[in-house]
């Protein structure tokens, strides 16, 4: 039954993530630190989010904004690792205040950068990759934090999906790697890692569905509604 719960979860959480291009963690760590316990909820959501992110590049391959992913994960990735290698520990509650705040600021911020046709260069993505990998590879998920930069980039719909997700997946490949190197991936947290990550596999393909339907406007609200929610969500935890 556990595993079942898992499955219908992480189909779920595939499916809203490969609409919005975030949120699958969000959803599916409470579930697998409910069936797995704490200790072995963030390295087998490590695995899951590498098959996640790696179905929504499958999904939308011919979107994939290359430079932009490479900008962002050559610097990402080593970040992450690092970050999962220190011994530094945040307060879980500094991180909350500081990503909630963050998000909501950046509703009405993008917009006024769109509107005065401003956008990210790529030199911005290397810089923001680093200090977004890092955070990445100290806590569960910072998946919302990197929706702003992408759409600030100019990137909307799938062509946001796919180059997001490519990004995610060079970062979340450094922090399993130093997972590994840690000792922190046996065989069975691996295996359980594959279940989970087979189901948000299958929920990036069933979005696809849904996503070919959104016009650019309905798109940029769902972002702002997915940004306003993470980031009140996370002020809410931190008070």
């Amino acid at each position: 039954m556990e595993y079942l719960f898992v499955l219908v979860v992480g189909l779920i959480a595939g499916t809203v993530s490969g609409i919005v291009g975030t949120g699958s963690s969000i959803m599916l760590v409470p579930v697998l630190v409910y069936a797995f316990g704490p200790k072995e909820a963030v390295p087998i959501m490590a695995v899951a989010a590498l098959m996640g992110n790696a179905s929504r590049v499958m999904a939308w391959w011919r979107d994939v904004d290359w430079r932009a992913y490479a900008a962002y994960a050559v610097s990402g990735a080593p970040a992450a690792a690092l970050g999962a290698k220190t011994l530094l520990i945040l307060p879980a509650r500094v991180v909350d205040l500081a990503i909630g705040t963050f998000l909501i600021v950046m509703v009405p911020t993008w917009r006024w950068l769109a509107a005065a046709n401003f956008k990210l260069a790529l030199w911005h993505l290397t810089l923001l990759g680093a200090g977004i990998g890092f955070l990445t590879g100290i806590v569960v998920s910072t998946g919302p934090i990197s929706v702003p930069v992408f759409l600030a980039y100019g990137l909307l719909k799938g062509a946001f999906i796919a180059t997001e997700a490519a990004s995610s997946l060079g970062v979340y490949i450094g922090k399993t790697l130093a997972f590994r190197e840690f000792g922190a991936l046996p065989g069975p947290v691996i295996v359980k890692g594959l279940i989970a990550g087979s189901s948000l596999m299958s929920g990036s393909f069933v979005a696809k569905h849904y996503m070919v339907r959104l016009t650019p406007a309905h798109f940029r609200l769902l972002m702002d509604g997915l940004m306003l929610a993470a980031g009140a969500s996370m002020l809410w935890a931190a008070w």
